[in-house]
């Protein structure tokens, strides 16, 4: 039987996938997906079109392991841990920039910055669902001994 927390976790996860892969859609629709995802239009310069191209494919790779990691729980923290690295930096990019030119990105900055609070909050879970103890049972007979019990 799946808990509560574990659905509402798997359904995060996925929705949190599913919207971080977007940007993959500048492969079929650059005009449509750049606009939607940064508020530009496509550049002009090839070689940044395609750029911003492969950065939709790389979204569509963490994306992906994110939807995985709502399956996998062994997956959750390196999935988790990587889309907040990379949030958050995207995050750090957006703040050096002029808020006039930053402001077509601004729901990809409020999705970010809820990301990686859902984010963070399931890795946290994940900690201390590691360490959680059966009712009924101590620690030392569940198996997790201190060091100096070692």
């Amino acid at each position: 039987m799946t808990s509560t927390i574990e659905r509402t976790i798997r359904v995060v996860l996925v929705l949190l996938g599913v919207i971080t892969a977007l940007p993959a859609l500048a492969l079929v629709s650059p005009r449509w997906a750049l606009g939607f995802s940064y508020g530009i239009p496509v550049p002009s310069d090839p070689m940044a079109a395609a750029l911003l191209q492969h950065r939709g494919v790389l979204q569509a790779a963490l994306g992906a392991a994110l939807v995985w990691a709502a399956f996998a729980a062994v997956a959750r923290v390196p999935a988790a841990v990587t889309a907040i690295v990379t949030k958050s930096v995207f995050l750090a990019l957006m703040a050096m920039l002029p808020a006039d030119v930053r402001a077509g990105a601004v729901s990809g900055i409020v999705f970010d910055g809820v990301a990686i609070v859902l984010l963070a909050l399931i890795v946290v879970h994940r900690r201390f669902a590691a360490h959680a103890v059966p009712d009924g049972l101590s620690r030392a007979s569940a198996g997790d001994r201190s060091p100096s019990q070692r």
